[in-house]
């Protein structure tokens, strides 16, 4: 199985930002996805390979960003103006088809996962 490892998270005020980081080694869809406790694991947002679809889940819209580094195999999610309804350990995932013209949304959508990075968002 393909390696992925995220990092940058931490704790951030309500307000502030912090980006995300996720290597992996190919090509692929990434995504990330977020787990708060008690609750599932949900679709934050999604880039495929050449960088041409994007797509995020509506209540993140305008505030992250998703991109990637090709060449480095590192994916980004910029997240600005944090909400602390928004902690949660956020995971990177990968696709195997690296430009479809349809991002997925559900986790079983995705062939492999990081092990998450924690994001605590205090109010």
């Amino acid at each position: 199985q393909v390696q992925l490892v995220e990092s940058g998270g931490g704790l951030v005020q309500a307000g502030g930002s912090l980006r995300l980081s996720c290597v992996a080694s190919g090509r692929y869809t990434m995504a990330w996805f977020r787990q708060a406790p008690g609750k599932g694991r949900e679709f934050v947002s999604a880039v495929n390979w050449s960088g041409s679809r994007t797509h995020y889940t509506d209540n993140v819209k305008g505030r992250f960003a998703i991109f990637r580094d090709n060449a480095g195999n590192t994916v980004f999610l910029q997240m600005n103006s944090l909400i602390a309804e928004e902690t949660a350990v956020y995971y990177c995932a990968a696709r195997r088809f690296p430009d479809a013209n349809v991002i997925i949304t559900t986790p079983e959508g995705y062939d492999y996962w990081g092990q998450g990075t924690q994001v605590t968002v205090s109010s």
